[in-house]
């Protein structure tokens, strides 16, 4: 294919470089920039191809900038992308007609077979179309029938593959990509008697995508300034779930995680109501995830207990601490200070539930136990001013319990 700066010193015709029609006395004379008739198809289509790129950068001079780059007359450049992207609803006249055959495609010879011969069906240009090696058929196959069938299907099922120039692309353009996205045509009798066969799609490798990426950096930036800047890294953290939500999400690492910080913040910053829901979340995707006894499932079940037991949701927090004691028990074992924390904090429920003898009961005795496991412990002191409290509340009410 000849570049277009290899044609600067050919002659032509004084006049306008683009004739319709032939000069019955043409002037020859030596011009810097010549212009043949007949450019290759595949330049021209490599041209369009340039100008669509460059569109996408700049708005404006996009033609005449790919025109001075390739050596080439702006207004030939002008003429390729107007004809390339011209809407191909309306029917040729004569004159775009014959502007067309200076374009035709030229499909490669390896991707045509004849459906009788099963042989491969160059294109002829004595005959300008294409027909098999065994002439099985009475007369070729048009090239511009069969081009504009091809492109047409490209259109309808593959569009992603042209160029973007703004503007819709005609069939004779879409079928110059066809070697990129068909594997093989098979031809019948007729230009629309045709079989394609499609180019497989390659699946790629799983990957993190970048909203992933970007939603993981946040969470870790969150983690990071949850101490010193919690209004901040609660910022990051709704960022980081946009769009997720907690009632109905899938069970995700990252969005658990992300969840459980985010709940953490709230209480901190006094809002339970608004922990619970993401508390909730964190919970059920640990535990989908890793198990119902696995640390980051009990600190997230410890998490939702503590959000239903400050926003007054009592009933709810027992169930939760009685389940949360039964899992640390069976896992860290029933004399183990996270154990007898959770007990000791299920009492405080029950009184809250106005259960105050159970309440009692179960506190006395978790001191003891506490007292004998872990006689260094100052929890015991706390564990033991609680209880002074409930028996100072139960007084001072007029509670008459009887004790066991």
């Amino acid at each position: 294919m000849p570049s277009p700066s290899a044609l600067a010193t050919q002659t032509e015709p004084a006049g306008d470089p683009h004739p319709a029609t032939d000069h019955p006395h043409p002037r020859p004379t030596t011009r810097t920039m010549a212009f043949p008739s007949r450019y290759p198809p595949d330049l021209i289509d490599a041209v369009v191809q340039r100008v669509a790129d460059a569109r996408t950068v700049r708005a404006y001079g996009a033609v005449t900038s790919v025109a001075r780059q390739l050596n080439l007359e702006p207004r030939l450049v002008q003429k390729w992308v107007t004809r390339a992207t011209a809407p191909a609803a309306h029917p040729p006249t004569r004159r775009a007609t014959s502007a067309a055959t200076s374009w035709e495609v030229h499909l490669p010879p390896a991707l045509l077979h004849c459906r009788s011969c099963h042989q491969p069906m160059p294109y002829t240009h004595q005959h300008q179309g294409y027909q098999c090696q065994q002439n099985c058929r009475p007369r070729p196959l048009a090239a511009a029938a069969l081009a504009d069938v091809i492109g047409r299907a490209i259109l309808r099922h593959a569009p992603r593959i042209l160029p973007t120039t703004g503007a819709p692309a005609s069939p004779h353009l879409a079928a110059i990509h066809a070697h990129r996205i068909l594997a093989r045509i098979t031809i019948g009798t007729t230009p629309t008697d045709i079989t394609l066969t499609w180019r497989p799609t390659p699946t790629p490798a799983p990957a993190r995508d970048q909203l992933t990426i970007e939603r993981a950096q946040r969470v870790a930036t969150a983690r990071s300034l949850a101490l010193t800047d919690p209004l901040r890294a609660r910022q990051l953290l709704h960022a980081s779930v946009t769009g997720i939500d907690p009632t109905t999400a899938p069970a995700h690492p990252l969005h658990a995680e992300a969840a459980t910080l985010l709940a953490e913040l709230q209480l901190r910053l006094g809002h339970p109501t608004d922990a619970i829901g993401w508390a909730t979340y964190a919970h059920q995707g640990t535990t989908h995830l890793h198990g119902p006894t696995h640390p980051r499932s009990l600190h997230a079940l410890h998490l939702l207990a503590t959000a239903h037991r400050r926003a007054g949701h009592h009933q709810r927090a027992h169930g939760l601490y009685r389940q949360l004691g039964e899992h640390l028990a069976a896992t860290a074992g029933p004399h183990a200070q996270p154990t007898l924390a959770a007990h000791a904090t299920t009492a405080l429920v029950l009184h809250a539930l106005g259960h105050c003898q159970p309440a009692r009961t179960l506190l006395a005795d978790t001191i003891a136990t506490h007292r004998r496991e872990h006689p260094d412990d100052s929890a015991t002191v706390r564990m033991t001013q609680h209880l002074t409290r409930i028996w100072d509340d139960c007084a001072s009410k007029g509670h008459q319990h009887h004790d066991s």
